[in-house]
């Protein structure tokens, strides 16, 4: 870890854009493994909050008339300072976040990625020449529509992936000309604001960003204040659907938790079938709203099926997420670990079978496959967002689209299988944002329509749909 990360105490109201000279609170940033403090960070007040969304206000005609080659030069320096603190950046995940170092390089991997998105969507998002005489009253008039920037927007990112699903907000953002301020998850500020200083190392105009760590009251402002006219965000659906009523008359994106299913037909590659899915029920401890969590398995081949899926579970190692050969590092909290292995407690207590797993060792939790959990439990019907995950059988296929869409959430479902036309019935019937055939649902391509339905969420992201939640359509006219 290098110096400039000890020393952000120091640095750190370099980042808060305007904010007046004032003593600033702290908050202390953990190492997720071993409990020990890294640094600390200021919080910012809400006065420095006010300060950041007229800064932006400010810098709103600015970056709206900027021209797109200044915006690729941004998004260019951005990426090729990702490239060179490549390493750095994973260091920090591993520890702040609890990330095995595989899966932090991973992140690395693809916050390059979506910036990379950005910089090729520049100048694509165009408008279109209309032909108004569709009716009589139409002929001798002339029509056009454009896409212009949507104005100061507010950013609340979570603690999984704070790198990528940050720049999922910040990149699309740079693209069309928004200035924002960002709220960071408090458990892992500490890569955001590194995201800030090479921000800061670019063009940008002097208020078109903010990063500004602060506790969930002091973020009312994020929520609330109609200078803002966009607000993204990502976490829990109990908060964010709290946020949006009280967002006022801005638009509001929210992308939020999953019980995600996933479907193995016995006409599936059943070996591929498992090695996938322990990669979507156990990467990043499960710590994904994306990450499987409800598995049906059709009943033909689900003795096969569930002795491979125990034995690779079993192999996977469970430790500190520094060691190369870990698999599965700390929850976020020992509190998380302690309320996953609860929910497991409560499920064998009711009749399910614990198939492997259940220990835990701090914040540490091995990884757990369950069998038959009843459907009202909690480990089957909320988001465990942690490595467990359920396994059920099925013989009607029919039957089983119906067990996946009994569920309040609808982000993403997956479906192995080699008939297509059940491939085809799934994307038709399954009420949820996505449908991944021959894969899991936890897998994401950074450049699709991402987001949910039901309690998972409103709107979506991927770069060049986060584009377009960013900016209205204009039209002109003429006679």
């Amino acid at each position: 870890m290098n110096e400039s990360f000890l020393n952000l105490k120091t640095q750190y109201p370099f980042f808060l854009a305007n904010s007046p000279k004032m003593d600033h609170q702290f908050l202390s940033v953990e190492d997720k493994f071993t409990g020990n403090k890294l640094t600390e960070v200021a919080i910012a007040s809400s006065q420095t909050i006010d300060a950041a969304i007229a800064a932006a206000c400010e810098a709103a005609p600015i970056l709206r008339k900027q021209p797109l080659f200044e915006r690729k030069a941004i998004l260019s320096s951005c990426i090729q300072q990702f490239e060179k603190r490549k390493e750095e950046l994973a260091r920090t995940l591993c520890l702040e976040v609890g990330k095995t170092i595989r899966d932090a390089r991973g992140e690395v991997g693809r916050l390059i990625d979506t910036f990379t998105l950005a910089l090729e969507e520049v100048g694509r998002l165009n408008g279109e020449v209309m032909s108004l005489s569709t009716t009589a009253r139409g002929v001798g008039y002339q029509g056009f529509w454009k896409r212009v920037p949507i104005g100061p927007c507010s950013f609340i990112s979570p603690f999984n992936f704070p790198l990528n699903l940050t720049a999922h907000k910040i990149a699309p953002a740079i693209a069309v000309g928004c200035p924002f301020i960002l709220k960071p998850a408090s458990r892992t500020p500490i890569t955001s604001l590194l995201l800030g200083e090479i921000l800061s190392e670019t063009s940008l105009p002097k208020g078109s960003f903010s990063i500004l760590p602060c506790s969930r009251e002091g973020a009312d402002l994020f929520t609330t204040d109609e200078r803002l006219k966009l607000l993204s965000f990502t976490g829990s659906p109990e908060v964010g659907w709290a946020i949006k009523n009280r967002a006022g008359k801005k638009r509001v994106v929210l992308e939020l938790g999953g019980n995600a299913a996933c479907l193995v037909d016995q006409s599936a590659d059943i070996k591929d079938a498992v090695k996938r899915i322990l990669i979507g029920a156990f990467y990043q401890s499960g710590q994904s709203c994306i990450s499987v969590q409800r598995i049906f398995v059709h009943a033909n081949v689900l003795k096969e099926f569930k002795a491979l899926l125990i034995e690779g579970a079993k192999k996977l190692k469970a430790g500190d997420p520094k060691d190369e050969t870990t698999d599965l590092g700390p929850l976020i909290s020992e509190s998380d670990a302690l309320r996953l292995q609860k929910w497991i407690i409560e499920a064998v207590e009711n009749g399910a079978t614990l198939l492997c797993g259940g220990n835990r060792k701090g914040s540490v939790l091995e990884a757990t496959l369950l069998e038959n959990v009843p459907v009202d439990l909690s480990i089957s019907c909320e988001e465990a967002f942690g490595p467990v995950a359920t396994v059920s059988s099925f013989t009607n296929f029919e039957e089983v689209l119906s067990r996946v869409n009994d569920s309040r959430f609808g982000l993403q479902a997956g479906i192995f299988t080699s008939n297509l036309s059940q491939a085809m019935r799934a994307w038709d019937e399954l009420e949820v944002g996505g449908v991944v055939v021959n894969e899991v649902p936890s897998w994401r391509s950074d450049a699709m329509p991402y987001g949910g339905i039901k309690d998972s969420g409103l709107g979506r992201e991927g770069v060049r749909f986060a584009m377009e939640e960013m900016t209205e359509l204009r039209a002109l006219v003429l006679r």
